[in-house]
């Protein structure tokens, strides 16, 4: 079972997120919460698999709850659910640690679907705002098209391929026989390259291009 945390001040809007996912096999919802204190007081008493945060709340607000939940031992993995379409709140909630960046408004199949893979260790952006990850490395006008991923070696480009598929770094290791530390290293560099702040946006920009 999938133990949910719903955080989001509108009552009618969260109590019938609540019940939707609650209706859905293999989810249960743990607790509710309607600003951002209360969401990290009850992510650290309840300890949910998943945190669904509203970015626009009271006291601290989505982006506050989030920088709290990431100081847990272990913190449970955490996805914004938001009417923002703003590249920078996306880019904060990505930087604090969110794995996943739903809009609302997507239809309650998709989102139950959408919560299972981050669940299960899956980053998402919408496509919408992923295509602005690659759109900003088009080419420039009379040049042709070049690959995003052009100056990753072929070790850095494997490796973000397992990344894209929601491996961890020790996951990763395991698989090419490299040890964990050597991973953070690809990781840097691969960021670097491709001029990205953290591991969830080559990961999104990723399955975008690969189709992974």
């Amino acid at each position: 079972m999938i133990r949910i945390l719903i955080a989001d001040d509108h009552p009618i809007y969260r109590e019938g997120l609540a019940k939707t996912l609650a209706d859905s096999p293999g989810m249960v919802v743990v607790g509710q919460a309607q600003n951002g204190e209360e969401a990290a007081r009850l992510s650290a008493s309840l300890r949910p698999d998943l945190v669904l945060l509203d970015i626009s709340m009271p006291k601290g607000g989505g982006i506050g709850a989030l920088t709290e939940i990431q100081k847990m031992d272990e913190p449970p993995k955490v996805a914004m659910l938001t009417a923002s379409e703003d590249h920078e709140d996306l880019s904060t909630s990505m930087r604090l640690g969110a794995l996943g960046y739903i809009l609302k408004g997507v239809g309650a199949g998709e989102l139950v679907d959408l919560i299972t893979s981050i669940a299960g260790g899956q980053p998402y952006v919408p496509p919408t705002i992923a295509g602005r990850l690659l759109g900003r490395r088009a080419a420039a006008p009379g040049q042709p098209p070049r690959s995003p991923f052009a100056d990753l070696t072929k070790r850095e480009e494997t490796i973000l391929r397992l990344v894209a598929k929601g491996h961890s770094n020790r996951e990763v290791g395991d698989e090419l026989g490299l040890q964990e530390k050597t991973v953070k290293h690809y990781m840097t560099s691969i960021l670097q390259k491709l001029h990205l702040r953290n591991r969830v946006e080559a990961a999104v920009m990723a399955r975008e291009f690969f189709g992974e």
